[in-house]
């Protein structure tokens, strides 16, 4: 059976309270927010970026992971989501210096 999505992308956009590393205050959402619309903008077919709870790799935050291969990247800025998305969501190439 074929996936709906050619690839389905989960931002951890977790926030704990009890002062525990997290990926919220590194800009998760926001960045979850450029890379949809990004994807949106360049009309990629079969990619979906949804938000995710905790992904339990908040130490190596902020952090995403791209199905079907499941491939987890770190991630800082604009540039580095935009290096996540012409190289492996287009071109099918991993980023190693962003791979976890």
């Amino acid at each position: 059976m074929d996936s709906y999505f050619k690839h389905h992308v989960f931002f951890c956009c977790n926030q704990r309270d009890n002062g525990e590393a997290c990926c919220a205050p590194h800009g998760a959402d926001a960045l979850r927010d450029y890379a949809k619309g990004k994807t949106k903008a360049l009309g990629l077919p079969g990619i979906r970026i949804n938000k995710a709870g905790c992904l339990d790799r908040c130490e190596l935050g902020p952090v995403l992971v791209i199905y079907p291969e499941a491939i987890w990247y770190t991630y800082v800025d604009k540039e580095d989501i935009d290096e996540i998305i012409d190289s492996h969501l287009i071109n099918g190439r991993i980023v190693e210096r962003l791979k976890i």
